[in-house]
Protein backbone atom coordinates (compact mmCIF):
# COMPACT_ATOMS: atom_id res chain seq x y z
CA UNK A 1 0.00 0.00 0.00
CA UNK A 2 0.93 3.38 -0.81
CA UNK A 3 0.33 6.46 1.14
CA UNK A 4 -1.97 7.72 -1.61
CA UNK A 5 -4.01 4.84 -1.44
CA UNK A 6 -4.68 5.74 2.51
CA UNK A 7 -5.12 9.94 2.40
CA UNK A 8 -9.12 10.60 1.85
CA UNK A 9 -10.02 7.39 4.12
CA UNK A 10 -12.44 7.31 5.87
CA UNK A 11 -11.39 6.75 9.89
CA UNK A 12 -13.59 4.92 11.71
CA UNK A 13 -13.50 3.82 15.89
CA UNK A 14 -13.82 0.40 17.08
CA UNK A 15 -17.30 0.67 17.89
CA UNK A 16 -17.89 1.68 14.11
CA UNK A 17 -18.08 5.44 14.46
CA UNK A 18 -17.31 7.56 12.17
CA UNK A 19 -14.45 9.67 13.29
CA UNK A 20 -13.55 11.86 10.10
CA UNK A 21 -10.72 11.19 6.80
CA UNK A 22 -7.47 10.76 6.64
CA UNK A 23 -5.63 14.48 6.07
CA UNK A 24 -2.14 13.27 6.21
CA UNK A 25 0.88 11.70 7.63
CA UNK A 26 3.12 12.39 10.06
CA UNK A 27 6.61 10.47 9.62
CA UNK A 28 9.67 11.27 11.96
CA UNK A 29 13.09 10.57 11.76
CA UNK A 30 15.13 8.48 13.81
CA UNK A 31 18.56 9.07 12.96
CA UNK A 32 20.66 12.09 11.49
CA UNK A 33 20.94 12.07 7.69
CA UNK A 34 23.19 10.23 5.51
CA UNK A 35 24.61 10.37 2.41
CA UNK A 36 20.81 10.20 1.31
CA UNK A 37 17.95 10.55 3.38
CA UNK A 38 17.57 9.21 6.95
CA UNK A 39 15.34 6.59 7.57
CA UNK A 40 11.73 7.90 8.04
CA UNK A 41 9.37 6.01 10.18
CA UNK A 42 5.54 6.76 10.11
CA UNK A 43 4.49 8.92 13.42
CA UNK A 44 0.48 8.13 12.99
CA UNK A 45 -1.81 9.76 10.52
CA UNK A 46 -3.49 13.28 10.74
CA UNK A 47 -7.53 12.99 10.89
CA UNK A 48 -9.70 16.00 10.30
CA UNK A 49 -13.20 15.64 10.97
CA UNK A 50 -14.05 18.66 8.44
CA UNK A 51 -11.62 17.60 5.44
CA UNK A 52 -9.62 14.90 3.60
CA UNK A 53 -7.78 18.06 2.13
CA UNK A 54 -3.83 18.64 3.23
CA UNK A 55 -3.00 21.28 5.89
CA UNK A 56 -0.18 22.42 3.30
CA UNK A 57 1.77 23.08 6.33
CA UNK A 58 -0.51 25.12 8.29
CA UNK A 59 -0.40 22.22 10.98
CA UNK A 60 3.07 23.92 12.06
CA UNK A 61 1.96 26.09 15.13
CA UNK A 62 3.89 29.14 14.13
CA UNK A 63 3.09 29.21 11.00
CA UNK A 64 0.31 32.42 10.57
CA UNK A 65 0.61 34.43 7.40
CA UNK A 66 -0.84 35.04 5.05
CA UNK A 67 -3.10 35.47 8.03
CA UNK A 68 -6.69 35.08 5.98
CA UNK A 69 -5.43 31.99 4.60
CA UNK A 70 -4.30 30.57 7.37
CA UNK A 71 -7.46 31.31 9.61
CA UNK A 72 -9.38 29.55 6.85
CA UNK A 73 -6.95 26.33 7.33
CA UNK A 74 -7.38 26.42 11.11
CA UNK A 75 -11.04 26.26 10.62
CA UNK A 76 -11.43 23.82 7.76
CA UNK A 77 -9.00 21.59 9.88
CA UNK A 78 -10.63 22.35 13.71
CA UNK A 79 -11.34 19.44 15.57
CA UNK A 80 -8.33 17.33 13.67
CA UNK A 81 -6.16 15.03 15.83
CA UNK A 82 -2.99 12.77 15.36
CA UNK A 83 -3.33 9.18 15.65
CA UNK A 84 -0.18 7.20 16.59
CA UNK A 85 0.63 4.20 14.55
CA UNK A 86 0.32 1.78 17.63
CA UNK A 87 -3.26 2.76 17.72
CA UNK A 88 -4.33 1.87 14.40
CA UNK A 89 -6.04 -1.93 14.51
CA UNK A 90 -6.53 -1.94 10.46
CA UNK A 91 -5.62 0.11 7.37
CA UNK A 92 -7.03 -0.06 4.38
CA UNK A 93 -7.21 2.13 0.98
CA UNK A 94 -11.07 3.56 1.83
CA UNK A 95 -11.41 2.41 5.63
CA UNK A 96 -8.27 3.02 8.65
CA UNK A 97 -10.01 1.15 12.20
CA UNK A 98 -8.45 2.20 15.15
CA UNK A 99 -8.24 0.41 18.36
CA UNK A 100 -10.22 0.48 21.32
CA UNK A 101 -8.57 3.34 23.58
CA UNK A 102 -7.07 4.76 20.99
CA UNK A 103 -4.97 8.77 21.87
CA UNK A 104 -6.12 11.27 20.01
CA UNK A 105 -2.97 14.18 20.30
CA UNK A 106 -3.09 17.93 18.96
CA UNK A 107 -1.93 17.93 15.10
CA UNK A 108 0.33 20.81 15.72
CA UNK A 109 4.11 19.75 15.03
CA UNK A 110 5.73 21.45 18.04
CA UNK A 111 3.05 20.88 20.48
CA UNK A 112 3.35 16.74 20.47
CA UNK A 113 5.41 14.77 22.53
CA UNK A 114 4.63 11.29 21.43
CA UNK A 115 6.23 8.90 19.45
Amino acid sequence: MILSDVIGSSVHSADGEVLGRVADARFVLDEQPGQLLAGARLQGLIVSPHSAGSFMGYERSDVNRPWPFARMMAWWHRGSFLVLWEDIEAMGPEVVRLREGFSAYQPALQANAPG
